[in-house]
């Protein structure tokens, strides 16, 4: 039976190398995302790479309302729910610091808005008896950095989020993975001074598929940033209140 495959944040760049990659399984793809353009070349690219149907959907993580809509679309094929979430916005700090007001945005994008989404979802996963969630946190939500605070506590958040779910999920046969990226070729990383041992999208969509085949509960990727930052996180607070990384 196919499965079906919800990618939220579908126009981003490790999004769409995931995107290719299900589709060359011949999964069923949903492309949710703001800008439907974009997504309906993605999807037209998905069914040439051996997509049994691919189908471009409109997703504002801001946006609540609309959630339910792609719920009762997908729920109407048969086979697993999957939602892989990619969703995720990422201002400059300094921004955020001139414009509090920006926080709330931040925070919807990458933490509730998801999370709104899955909390949706997950009754049709869970009536299923199975399928998986994918979601992409951040290194950042390790620790709270004086670079991108605001963006790491969303993230934090979120992996908070996706522990609790993984335990509802399990269950009833589900699983969630939890990803936690480094730095990645994308456009939230581009013109970003500082950026140092950067990954291929495509690198990533390998490491998630594996980490699906596997049912990892969390992983790094790439996977030496599980290094990095269990000596980040070890950093006595006395001393790391004082470093600017």
């Amino acid at each position: 039976m196919t499965d079906n495959w919800i990618i939220l944040g579908a126009t981003s760049s490790m999004a769409k190398a995931f995107a290719r990659a299900v589709s060359s399984e011949g999964a069923r793809v949903f492309l949710a995302g703001r800008d439907l353009e974009d997504l309906r070349v993605s999807a037209s690219d998905c069914v040439q790479r051996g997509a049994e149907a691919a189908e471009a959907m409109m997703f504002d993580a801001r946006q609540q309302p609309g959630f339910k809509a792609i719920v009762d679309r997908v729920a109407q094929e048969d086979g697993m729910i999957n939602v892989a979430v990619f969703v995720g916005s990422m201002p400059a700090q300094s921004d955020i610091d001139a414009d509090p007001s920006l926080i709330d945005g931040v925070i919807k994008d990458s933490f509730t808005g998801p999370a709104a989404f899955l909390q949706t979802i997950a009754p049709e996963m869970e009536e299923r008896g199975g399928g998986t969630v994918i979601g992409v946190g951040s290194v950042a939500g390790d620790r709270g950095r004086i670079g991108n605070y605001v963006y790491g506590s969303a993230k934090a958040g979120f992996h908070t989020y996706l522990s609790g779910l993984r335990n509802r999920l399990t269950r009833s046969g589900g699983h969630v993975v939890t990803v936690k990226p480094g730095f990645v070729d994308s456009a939230m990383t581009w013109g970003i001074e500082g950026m140092f041992l950067v990954a291929p999208p495509e690198k990533v969509a390998t490491d998630l598929l594996r980490a699906v085949e596997k049912k990892k509960n969390v992983i790094y990727t790439p996977f030496f940033w599980a290094i990095i930052m269990g000596i980040i996180t070890r950093i006595p607070e006395r001393i790391f209140k004082k470093m600017s990384i």
